[in-house]
């Protein structure tokens, strides 16, 4: 990579062909390719914080904000866009009680803990900064992020199914007309991530959304059989305006609850860096701690004004994938446009229309693709199962996830997230001390 005279590259104008990270497109193609980062993201980043019960508005906001503190820490060097981290959603539901898609009333103490979580993870890039990473990779090996991973998807999954059951007052089935509902979502889903154009799929969270919210507004609005969608609050909403910030509060048990999500945040960050630097065939390695680091003070001033936990997103990886641009400062103009959007209270009334039974299609798709995930970790790293070690050390992660295994520890509880997360590094490492499995991954 040419590294300039400065902290920032130089970035050479190019038009045509391949775009590195130190290069740029005229100023009109940057921001049309700006805009499309946004869309490719904008799916995941607000259903994130739907689910928990957080401010749409906020979490956007602060998207294009952690893209921003991401962009700086990196120097500009490290294509990427932060947004609200899935990792956060189990621990985040288990800490306040709350139900997925629902109203939070303790969204602050989940800050406290997302804050922690950041500061967590902002020491990890401090000492990769000075240590390297290759430490992380022997903590951490394929065989227990691809365990942990699964867990959080299992752990989810019954979060999934009650919202996704909920009950409608003019619904003559119960919950049967739900329960169709978030079907449908889920075939919407499937149906564009495999059968629409390219780029089409490249959004099957945000377009198969759309598809089960028009048809919920058939069916309830046009006639009748369920509650209908009330946009008087958006007719009311202002076009711009502040989010509503909310303080954190801090717990013990809200931060070691969540926490251990850091374990995945590293990981994901981690693959994601290595997978950018395969497709430009440079090596990114350098930045990693830089990137971790970016990463945790954003997440921190994200929780500190009532956002989620950010994290680097895999849909952009794709858009980069597809347009072969990597330019970073198409990821500043897509920061700008999510800024925008998060001044935008309109917005954030229309997002707070969608259907119940629509979040809970969406949350089977998402759960369930982080759970599903574990299994392309473990083949991508060709993880050896004939390998007792590395068999039953998953197995007894995904029970303990699954059945939310929990430990009273002191005055707070370790749910089962952290008996998988922490139970799984241990258990692995105890049986790695006397290895007779020297081929284990």
């Amino acid at each position: 990579m040419r590294e300039g005279r400065g902290y920032f590259p130089r970035w050479t104008l190019k038009r045509q062909g391949e775009v590195m990270p130190d290069e740029r497109l005229p100023a009109g193609q940057t921001i049309v390719l700006g805009i499309q980062h946004v869309v490719a993201m904008f799916g995941s980043t607000v259903l994130a914080p739907i689910i928990m019960g957080f401010d749409p508005n906020v979490s956007i906001l602060f998207s294009g904000i952690s893209t921003l503190i991401f962009f700086i820490a990196v120097g500009g060097r490290v294509p990427s866009y932060l947004g609200s981290s899935f990792a956060f959603i189990g621990p985040v539901l288990i800490a306040t009680g709350a139900a997925a898609g629902a109203a939070n009333p303790n969204i602050a103490t989940a800050l406290g803990g997302i804050i922690g979580a950041g500061i967590l993870y902002a020491i990890v890039g401090l000492v990769v900064m000075v240590a390297g990473h290759r430490w992380i990779e022997r903590l951490m090996p394929p065989v227990l992020t691809g365990a942990i991973v699964a867990a959080i998807g299992l752990v989810l999954a019954p979060v999934a199914i009650s919202s996704a059951s909920g009950t409608s007052p003019t619904d003559a089935d119960g919950s049967q007309l739900s329960r169709w509902i978030a079907l449908l979502t889920v075939v919407s889903v499937g149906a564009v991530a495999v059968y629409a154009p390219s780029m089409a799929r490249r959004l099957p969270i945000l377009l198969g959304g759309a598809i089960a919210y028009v048809v919920y507004l058939v069916v309830a609005n046009g006639f009748g059989l369920a509650t209908s969608v009330d946009f008087s609050s958006v007719a009311a909403a202002a076009w711009f305006g502040l989010p509503k910030f909310t303080a954190p509060e801090f717990s013990v048990s809200s931060i070691t609850l969540i926490a251990p999500v850091v374990v995945i945040l590293v990981a994901e960050n981690l693959g994601h860096i290595k997978a950018i630097g395969a497709m430009t065939g440079r090596s990114l390695d350098p930045y990693l701690g830089r990137a971790f680091l970016g990463d945790g003070i954003a997440t921190i001033l994200s929780g500190a004004f009532g956002g989620t936990g950010m994290t680097t997103y895999a849909e952009n990886m794709g858009v980069m994938a597809i347009t072969r641009i990597f330019s970073t400062l198409v990821f500043v103009v897509a920061a700008a446009v999510a800024i925008l959007l998060g001044f935008s209270p309109k917005f954030g009334a229309l997002i707070q229309t969608i259907p119940g039974p629509v979040v809970g299609g969406l949350s089977i798709v998402v759960f369930g693709l982080i759970a599903a995930t574990a299994g392309r970790i473990w083949v991508e790293n060709r993880v050896d199962f004939s390998q007792p070690r590395n068999l039953i050390t998953v197995g007894i992660a995904l029970v303990l996830g699954a059945g939310n295994f929990k430990l009273q520890l002191g005055g707070f509880t370790l749910d089962g997230i952290g008996t998988a997360t922490i139970g799984a590094i241990v258990f692995y490492h105890l049986l790695g001390l006397r290895r007779h499995d020297v081929g284990s991954v």
